[in-house]
């Protein structure tokens, strides 16, 4: 076993990371990674409010990104709720501002960005329960808030599109809310397979073998529960039948440590009839869209694309 891989070790170098991305952000005197996110896409306008919405674990601060009224062209548009991603350790609400501003122009729908609880301090289950309620809470409160629960997708990147693959699940196995859609923009979604045993299209992956140890154990310390549904449904001992889960629309990156959990997830998905599309980014690595402009406008549109046409079908 990786000595990062023991969960008090982990846990010391998750904190540690939390705790230099605080101070590293606090030192750029906002010009740090929030402000990056914010100059990116500039044509893309930044109209927000902020909500706090109550769970069981506990109250999920959320920014609400709305649209033009042009955009939207009616008084509820749908509604999309995002997880960002950062290993289920590292809170980055803030990387995932480009994308949302960039959904709620081009797809003409509030966008709702999650700060979910994270890991070592909160470690599974309560991250994937935490973002269930939010979505449920979404889903029942559009009416109060300007927007069209009924109409509702969720998506991630990363961890975050984990969660919410793991949010379609509860909505599967709990009777609702109904979702429209799923993005699950490179997720990890076999944690009950070490990183170690995993193969990259590239010698040196952007996505290294030791921060899976950090993030994967901190995020579940008992090895025994890396098989649950909610955190590693691309794994062989997940056998349920998934028909009726959320339309998915399943995004990979070439080069990336854990594409190949994701092709056996959509895979899983289309003989359920319910994988609305499969898209592999060439010549990309894990987190790419957060650098590349070029290649986040291209599956950003594709995302927007998605999304308009679940919710206005």
């Amino acid at each position: 076993m990786s000595l990062l891989a023991r969960p008090a070790v982990a846990t010391l170098a998750a904190k540690t990371m939390q705790r230099m991305t605080l101070l590293a952000d606090r030192r750029s005197s906002g010009r740090g990674s929030a402000a990056a996110s914010h100059a990116r896409f500039p044509e893309y306008p930044r109209t927000v409010k902020e909500l706090t919405i109550p769970t069981s674990v506990t109250e999920a601060r959320v920014t609400v990104y709305l649209p033009a009224p042009e955009e939207a062209g009616e008084a509820a548009p749908p509604v999309h709720v995002n997880f960002h991603g950062g290993g289920y350790v590292m809170s980055l609400t803030e990387m995932d501002d480009p994308l949302c501003r960039f959904l709620a122009a081009q797809a003409g729908i509030v966008v709702i960005n999650v700060d979910y609880v994270v890991a070592p301090q909160h470690p599974f289950p309560a991250p994937p329960r935490q973002a269930y309620e939010v979505v449920r809470w979404v889903a029942e409160h559009g009416a109060e808030h300007g927007w069209d629960g009924g109409r509702l997708t969720v998506g991630g990147q990363s961890a975050g599109g984990g969660l919410a693959a793991a949010v379609a699940r509860q909505a599967l196995e709990e009777g609702g809310p109904a979702i429209a859609l799923q993005v699950l923009h490179y997720p990890p979604l076999d944690l009950a397979t070490g990183a170690r045993h995993k193969r990259a299209a590239v010698d040196r992956p952007m996505l290294r073998p030791w921060m899976a140890d950090i993030f994967d154990t901190s995020y579940v310390p008992d090895v025994r529960l890396r098989a649950d549904r909610l955190v590693s449904p691309a794994h062989s001992s997940d056998t349920a039948d998934l028909t009726g889960i959320a339309p998915a629309l399943v995004i990979t990156a070439e080069y990336d440590l854990l594409r190949a959990e994701a092709e056996s997830y959509a895979d899983r998905l289309r003989k359920t009839g319910s994988l609305v599309g499969h898209h592999d980014v060439a010549g990309a690595d894990h987190g790419y869209d957060g650098s590349d402009d070029e290649k986040a406008r291209e599956t950003y549109a594709l995302i927007a694309r998605h999304v308009r046409e679940a919710v206005r079908s």
